[in-house]
């Protein structure tokens, strides 16, 4: 019933740049808090940034300053703009929403976390 996209990975050369973007549809109420995650071979899934209904961005120590975060309300779409990558940013990167959703027989699910399937960056000259 909720179905994650994100697009915008690939290949890029040290100190350059990528856009991810993730789009959420489906049959959502509301979104509350927005995100990026990261999961390099071999370790664990870890935040690297989210944002919240009112816009507040908060940032794992590792990316701040180089990546930004930004969500489109209207679009249910949220962006990582990644600025100077290195190669130990090179992970799947996931995007996660924190919605309430409707079920098909019109219940309602409270602050339900959605995940997409991830989209790999790998950053290697």
């Amino acid at each position: 019933q909720v179905q994650i996209v994100e697009s915008g990975g690939g290949l890029v050369q040290p100190g350059g740049s990528l856009r991810l973007s993730c789009a959420a549809s489906g049959s959502i109420l509301s979104i509350s808090t927005m995100g990026w995650y990261r999961q390099a071979p071999g370790k664990q899934r870890d935040v690297v940034a989210t944002i919240t209904t009112g816009s507040s961005a908060n940032y794992a120590d590792s990316v701040k300053g180089r990546f930004t975060i930004s969500r489109d309300y209207a679009k249910n779409m949220v962006y990582l703009q990644m600025n100077n990558l290195q190669p130990e940013d090179t992970a799947t990167y996931y995007c996660n929403i924190r919605a309430t959703t409707m079920t098909h027989d019109y219940h309602v699910v409270w602050g339900m976390d959605y995940w997409g399937k991830g989209t790999l960056v790998t950053v290697s000259s």
